[in-house]
């Protein structure tokens, strides 16, 4: 589905339902993170950088967002939202987030913060890929001991909400979303001081962990 994110990257803000329904998923997910100033966070499939606004806000300017996305149109308009927003602190990496190089991350480190980022993060991104435990395993990799990792994602609704899921099947479908990956199962497994939250009907579900 790669195709559908680079030909439609630039309009994937205004079509993607980020307002009225998934914002909500990424401000819950980055709460849950518990990020502190200073902190390094990795965003894993950032696309256009929705999430830079609010990890920034939390990990201040003495912090750093580094963004990896193996699109090279979905960070273009990524590198647009830093340059209008005037966000020194975030770095973008191009490459694929089942297969980079640890070292990358590395590279975009601060040069007294060690190897490893202080968290990750990955909102609505690893149930399109094709396998998601890949992704998990190079997040695990950059992660420090004892550090955070929050996914966000998606799943059909429940309860009275399931009266929506046809909408749901075929716009996730668009984007290539599969509804039955359920890649933050991986945090509830092997994660501690776990918080969780499910959000619009069940449709979004959101765990974060320490990872030890």
């Amino acid at each position: 589905m790669a195709n559908v994110y680079e030909t439609g990257a630039r309009f994937y803000d205004a079509l993607s339902g980020e307002r009225i329904i998934y914002r909500a998923g990424r401000e819950r997910g980055v709460a849950l993170l518990n990020l502190r100033p200073g902190d390094t966070v990795l965003d894993l499939g950032c696309g256009t950088g929705l999430n830079f606004d609010l990890l920034v806000r939390a990990v201040g300017p003495s912090g750093r967002v580094i963004g990896l996305d193996r699109s090279p149109q979905m960070l273009k308009v990524a590198r647009r939202r830093l340059e209008v927003k005037g966000w020194s602190c975030v770095r973008l990496i191009e490459a694929d987030a089942a297969s980079f190089d640890p070292q990358q991350v590395a590279d975009q480190l601060p040069a007294d913060s060690g190897d490893r980022v202080d968290a990750v993060f990955s909102s609505y991104a690893m149930s399109v890929f094709d396998d998601w435990r890949p992704a998990w395993e190079r997040m695990r990799a950059v992660l420090r001991p004892d550090g955070r990792a929050a996914i966000v994602d998606m799943q059909l609704p429940s309860g009275a909400a399931r009266v929506f899921s046809p909408l749901v099947r075929f716009v996730t479908a668009v984007g290539g979303a599969n509804l039955e990956a359920r890649p933050w199962t991986v945090i509830e497994r092997h994660a501690v001081d776990i918080q969780s939250s499910s959000l619009r009907g069940g449709h979004i579900r959101v765990v974060a962990g320490t990872i030890p």
